[in-house]
């Protein structure tokens, strides 16, 4: 079972006239481009249904008589089908997944930038992007806020990557620069705030590194009464025979990036591959329109169909 990599911290205030510190992602996750589920096909096929689908799309879906899913999916297909020959291939999926993979980050990007460019200048400055989310609590110095820690945690947090994105360091982003701070996992020189952020939400108890019980912890806690699912056992081992690579007890900051930047991982090529296997009835490497009408539950369960509202009957081009 992969582990998420991404929790939500909400830090939402009302001041007077509206003043607002928005959702803020505490974690960064490898593939959140994809889908922020989990991709274990033994407890559902949702994270395949969204990078099929797309997110927003994956969610009207479920809305949609059989008939009615059938004939947008037609249309889906008709559209990943780049050669017209009936069949969509290996690297028509692949294209389609990458598409609307960077479509979800271009409009994910388009809704902050509209929110942050206070002065529309075309550019986001860090003051900008510090008023707009912590506005009023600056001058308070976070003292109105119940958990002031993290506020002042998360302000650094933010001014961190924020100067890293910043490439040629005059405290103003560019629309290139401010995509890498909202998204560093699609950065090489993001990586190392990719690898502390993570270090840090896990180490619970500040020591610079991750034990075991902090690895689980992470994952699964006994509160609820639950007994220890086999995939805990699985990551218990994991953690031991493999994450540990120099087998001390835990994990620093060398082994967190061997963990989750392990090399250049195409997740949007291994999805393709993945739901070719999952839908290719015949073998024969490609996917008719019938073989995806078959699995049309498991399809429905993806993320081809969408990165952030796929209209399918307008003009979206490849």
């Amino acid at each position: 079972m992969l582990l998420s990599l991404m929790s939500l911290l909400s830090l939402v205030l009302l001041v007077g006239v509206t003043v607002a510190v928005p959702a803020q992602e505490k974690r960064i996750h490898r593939h959140s481009d994809l889908s922020d589920r989990d991709h274990d096909d033994a407890t559902g096929f949702q994270y395949d249904h969204e990078a099929f689908l797309g997110k927003e799309e994956a969610r009207t879906f479920d809305q949609l008589s059989p008939d009615e899913s059938k004939d947008k999916l037609g249309k889906i297909v008709e559209r990943i089908d780049t050669d017209k020959d009936g069949f969509v291939s290996h690297r028509e999926l692949h294209q389609w997944i990458k598409h609307r993979q960077r479509r979800y980050i271009e409009e994910n990007v388009d809704k902050h930038w509209k929110e942050y460019d206070q002065n529309k200048d075309g550019r986001v400055g860090w003051e900008e992007y510090k008023n707009t989310t912590y506005g009023f609590y600056l001058d308070e110095e976070f003292d109105d806020v119940d958990d002031k820690t993290s506020y002042k945690s998360m302000l650094t947090r933010d001014e961190r990557r924020f100067r890293t994105a910043d490439r040629n360091g005059d405290g103003i982003a560019t629309r290139e620069e401010f995509t890498a701070f909202l998204h560093p996992e699609e950065y090489d020189h993001m990586k190392g705030v990719v690898v502390q952020e993570t270090l840090e939400d896990i180490d619970k108890n500040g020591d610079g590194k991750i034990d075991l019980n902090e690895y689980i912890g992470d994952m699964f806690t006994t509160d609820s009464g639950e007994s220890e699912p086999d995939w805990v056992r699985t990551e218990k081992t994991h953690f031991t025979e493999f994450r540990d690579v120099n087998k001390d007890g835990f994990l620093d900051a060398s082994e967190v990036s061997q963990w989750i930047l392990p090399g250049e991982i195409d997740h949007a090529d291994n999805e393709a591959r993945h739901l070719i296997h999952e839908t290719d009835t015949d073998k024969d490497g490609l996917l008719a329109l019938t073989e995806i009408i078959d699995k049309m539950d498991f399809i429905k369960t993806s993320c081809l169909t969408d990165y952030g509202g796929l209209v399918v009957d307008g003009h979206d081009e490849l």
